[in-house]
C-alpha cells in the first residue's frame, strides 16, 4: 500500500510539472500578429516617405536652381542682369498699342516678345498650357512683365517638360506654352528679350527669370499691370484664344501700328487708359 500510494504522489507531481512546462511553453509563443502589422505600418511609412520625396523633388531641385540664379536679380546698379547671360536678345518695342481680337499682327519675331497686341492679356499666374495660344495675347502679358517660356513639342519630351513646368506652377508673372514650328527646343520671352536654349537643363533659364520678370526698372512698359484670369468674353484661360502657325496676311498690323479703332484699353478701360497705378 505505502508503495502504491508513493508511486502515485510521484506520477502526480510529474504531471503538474509538466503541465507548468507546457504552460510556460505556450505563454512563450511568438507574438507574430504583432510582429506583422509593426512591419505594415513601417512599410506603409517607408512608402509614403519615398512617395513625398519623389513628389517634392521637382520643387526642391527648383529651389536649388533658383537660389543659384539669384546672383542675377536686378539692382539700381544693375538694372538688367540679363545682359551678361549668354545669347539674350534684346530690341526697343512700343508698348500700350492695342488690336482687336480678330486682327493679327506680323510680328518680326517667332516667338514674338513685343510690339503691338490683343487688348486682353493672357492669364499669366503660373499658368502651364497645354495647347499653343495665340501670340496677340501672349505678347500683351509681357508687357506686364512676364516671362513665357515656349517649348518645340516636337522636340521637348519626357523628363524636359516636369522641368521646365517647376519654374512656372504657381509662380506669378510666369506662363508656359507649347509653340509648334519654334526653331529651337525653348524659347524664353519677356519683354524686348529672347533667349533660345536646346535643354531644360540650362541653369540660363534659371538667370533669364531672375533677371526679368517684374524687373522694376523699367525693362518693361506696365508695371504693377495685372496677370490675373479676364473670363469668359476676353480671355479664358480653360479655353483660350488659340495659336495660328499660318503665315500672316496682308490686312496683319504691321510692327510700326498705332493701334485700332475700339481695341480694349488696360485694366478695362477704353483705348489709351494707362494702367492701374498709374
Amino acid at each position: 500500500m505505502a508503495n502504491g500510494t508513493t508511486k502515485k504522489k510521484g506520477s502526480s507531481a510529474s504531471a503538474v510539472k509538466a503541465a507548468k512546462n507546457r504552460s510556460v511553453v505556450a505563454g512563450k509563443r511568438t507574438p507574430w500578429g504583432t510582429i506583422i502589422g509593426v512591419v505594415v505600418v513601417v512599410a506603409l511609412l517607408a512608402g509614403v516617405i519615398v512617395y513625398y520625396l519623389q513628389a517634392s523633388a521637382p520643387k526642391r531641385d527648383q529651389a536649388a536652381r533658383d537660389e543659384a540664379a539669384a546672383a542675377f536679380a536686378p539692382t539700381a546698379s544693375n538694372p538688367d542682369p540679363s545682359k551678361k547671360i549668354p545669347g539674350v536678345v534684346t530690341k526697343q518695342y512700343t508698348g500700350s498699342v492695342h488690336i482687336l481680337p480678330t486682327e493679327r499682327v506680323a510680328y518680326d519675331q517667332s516667338p514674338p516678345f513685343g510690339g503691338p497686341h490683343d487688348g486682353y492679356w493672357a492669364t499669366c499666374t503660373g499658368v502651364v498650357y497645354p495647347t499653343a495660344v495665340r501670340n496677340e495675347n501672349m505678347v500683351h502679358s509681357l508687357e506686364h512683365g512676364t516671362v513665357w517660356i515656349a517649348y518645340n513639342p516636337d522636340l521637348v519630351k519626357g523628363d524636359q517638360i516636369p522641368l521646365l513646368e517647376a519654374r512656372v506652377k504657381g509662380k506669378p508673372y510666369t506662363m508656359m506654352s507649347p509653340y509648334p514650328g519654334l526653331d529651337k527646343p525653348i524659347s524664353l520671352q519677356s519683354w524686348g528679350h529672347q533667349l533660345k536654349l536646346d535643354s531644360a537643363d540650362d541653369p540660363r533659364i534659371d538667370q533669364f527669370i531672375a533677371a526679368l520678370r517684374t524687373n522694376p526698372n523699367g525693362v518693361y512698359p506696365e508695371i504693377g499691370a495685372s496677370c490675373d484670369a479676364l473670363g469668359k468674353g476676353m480671355f479664358d484661360p480653360s479655353n483660350p484664344p488659340k495659336f495660328d502657325p499660318s503665315k500672316p496676311g496682308k490686312d496683319a498690323k504691321p510692327m510700326d501700328y498705332k493701334g485700332s479703332t475700339g481695341a480694349q484699353g488696360e485694366q478695362g478701360g477704353m483705348p489709351g487708359t494707362p494702367p492701374a497705378g498709374q
